[in-house]
């Protein structure tokens, strides 16, 4: 089996080098080869799947050592795999929900006279997420992560002939270059410190390292995962990635990139559990990302950056279940593949809308369009269900858990925690009932675009509602399996690890609380968008409505702080350029000069000038001779 472990990547690779190399003989195929492959290595991750589960818990990890990537004297890089339980639950989502999105993408990039381009980096962005959660060491697990930041760059700005989405790729790439340093440092001083970066030997013995090493290693960690997964305070990128074409949303959001941070956290937990301090920074940057990102969510009529914000805070409930430790690993894994489902299952329904309606993203020019689009209205409504906690669906079992574990930490930390959590929740129930009604409830509010063209809205082509459908089953019944006897629990605990809290209240009063905070998020959201009609121009609001358009100001931030401290910056560096570095050389240069000049004022070529100077110096010395025979 461990030689199947290989075609996992390979798969997905093949397809993005033949599609992206094959030139256009391969136009008519190339979408259904990606989409082929794509499902291979999901079949593949089936097969190995199901060899382990007739394994026990403790001996169902594989290993396949490929080849030795870079062996220099002490230092060696392999290029191997480890498949256990933890990379086997993101190699399914990897794969299993990529494979629907390259389904769904077949329908809606149908017209797309580049189709065949965006299947090919639609498979690099599979290959290098596989690589990335099935590497055996941090160095090739870096390659997956510049991987997949690569082929988001790719995806993003697809469309590359709208400025604002070349500008959108451009800054999620940037963005994600500082997160990109923060991993690198951290394996440097993971090899400096043990001298390798594989996983077993260096958390094995990240317990016996100096607590100073490993809080630095996990702060570095940290700030790669903010940059990949949207965190504070590098989250502003990911708004912006909405410009891109709605599948590529739909995988970044429910099944690649922003999901690497949590696989990173949760995969070093040892590291963490090593560094109280740094797993402080990850429950506070998780704490602050899940309330940032539902008020973001709030005020954004475009439909696609309202189910931005909705990502940005549900990743954020993961960072603060991964920095719970053992408390809460299993549950941020938990909360990241039900997520999965309900997040890629919305995205989907989002671009089947926007499929029906002329491309149009703001909510406030639909309404009504239940009654002509069915399958997207019950699909996506399956979704809204999910992600804002109602009982029996998969939301309700992740986030709850969470929750839970938040009030667990105990002490006054614990209430914080649970409250942001509670808090998140009800904002999560308030602008996802926002969506909803402006979506697909009340009068249709849709008009001519400015070629006069209006908007017939119809149900998407059966490739599109498919593989919404089968994300609706998944949103429906994902958690309810994963808690049956604790299933989950038990699956990842050989790797995560898992500890029971000690929470100051029953889990039976944290559900009533959660069922009371979503009912009056929605309550809230009906008085607002349910009972009266829906202006055609968003108000003015309040100065917090009003920043959290603009992302909390959050874009204006960077630019005070570091667009502007670095334009300061490096006029500072020029200054002291200028005034030490040249003024150093250029000073040197002109004493020397000036020097030569006086000194050539005694070179002037007349014979009676040099015999006075040699009389002279004949004076000197003797007087110099008689003075210290005197003494």
């Amino acid at each position: 089996m461990e030689n199947l472990i290989g075609l996992l990547v390979a798969a997905p690779l093949l397809g993005a080098v033949v599609l992206l190399c094959g030139g256009k003989r391969l136009d008519r195929v190339g979408h259904w080869l990606g989409t082929l492959l794509a499902a291979a290595s999901f079949v593949i991750g089936a097969v190995l799947f199901a060899d382990m589960l007739g394994k026990s818990g403790e001996h169902r990890a594989l290993h396949a050592h490929l080849f030795s990537w870079v062996p220099v004297g002490g230092f060696r890089a392999d290029v191997a795999f480890q498949l256990d339980q933890l990379s086997m639950t993101f190699v399914l989502l990897i794969t299993g929900v990529g494979t629907l999105i390259h389904l769904y993408s077949v329908g809606y990039m149908e017209h797309d006279e580049r189709r065949r381009r965006f299947f090919g980096y639609l498979n690099l962005f599979l290959a290098a997420m596989v690589l990335l959660v099935i590497a055996d060491n941090y160095l090739l697990l870096y390659v997956g992560w510049e991987g997949v930041g690569l082929a988001s760059y790719l995806l993003i700005g697809f469309w590359q002939h709208k400025p604002s989405a070349a500008t959108a790729a451009k800054k999620a790439f940037i963005v994600n270059r500082v997160g990109d340093m923060g991993l690198s440092i951290a394996i440097m001083l993971m090899f400096t410190t043990f001298g390798t970066f594989a996983f077993e030997p260096v958390l094995a013995t990240a317990g016996s390292a100096s607590q100073g090493k490993m809080t630095a290693v996990g702060l570095m960690l940290l700030l790669a995962a903010c940059g990949k997964s949207a965190q504070v305070p590098l989250q502003s990128w990911l708004g912006d990635a909405m410009e891109g074409p709605t599948p590529v949303s739909a995988l970044i959001h429910a099944a690649t990139m922003v999901t690497a941070g949590v696989y990173l956290i949760t995969r070093s937990g040892a590291i963490f559990n090593a560094a109280p301090d740094a797993q402080t920074a990850v429950v506070t940057v998780g704490a602050v990302t899940l309330l940032f990102g539902a008020i973001v969510g709030c005020a954004k009529d475009d439909i696609k950056k309202a189910l931005a914000g909705s990502t940005m805070s549900q990743i954020g409930y993961m960072i603060l279940a991964a920095g719970l430790g053992p408390i809460g690993y299993v549950f941020a894994i938990m909360h990241l593949v039900t997520h999965g489902f309900f997040k890629a299952g919305l995205f989907l329904g989002a671009g089947s809308v926007m499929h029906g309606m002329n491309d149009e993203v703001d909510m406030r020019k639909y309404g009504g369009l239940r009654k002509y689009m069915p399958v997207t209205f019950v699909t996506f409504g399956l979704g809204y269900l999910a992600i804002i906690g109602f009982p029996g669906l998969s939301g309700f079992f992740s986030k709850d858990k969470i929750i839970e574990a938040a009030f667990a930490q105990g002490g006054t930390e614990g209430w914080i925690l649970g409250g942001a959590a509670l808090l998140g929740a009800a904002i999560t129930a308030y602008y996802m009932t926002r969506v909803m009604l402006m979506t697909f409830f009340g009068e249709k509010r849709w008009v001519p675009d400015a070629d006069g063209n209006e908007p017939h809205p119809h149900e998407s082509p059966k490739t599109m509602t498919i593989p919404m459908i089968i994300l609706a089953v998944g949103s429906v019944g994902a958690g309810a399996f994963f808690s049956v006897n604790s299933t989950f629990m038990k699956w990842l605990e050989p790797v995560t690890g898992h500890a029971e809290g000690h929470s100051p209240i029953s889990a039976t009063t944290v559900t009533i609380a959660t069922m009371v905070v979503l009912v009056v998020g929605v309550a809230i959201a009906w008085s607002q968008y349910g009972r009266k009609p829906v202006p055609a121009v968003a108000p003015r609001g309040s100065l917090l409505t009003q920043a959290a358009r603009r992302d909390l100001l959050q874009d204006d931030f960077n630019h005070v702080v570091l667009v502007r401290g670095g334009e300061q910056l490096t006029r500072g560096l020029v200054r002291i350029d200028d005034s030490v570095v040249d003024g150093a050389v250029n000073g040197t240069a002109a004493s020397v000069g000036g020097l030569s000049g006086r000194l050539r004022r005694f070179q002037n070529g007349y014979a009676r000038s040099y015999a006075v100077s040699m009389f002279g110096g004949a004076a000197v010395l003797i007087a110099a001779t008689l003075l210290m025979r005197a003494v």
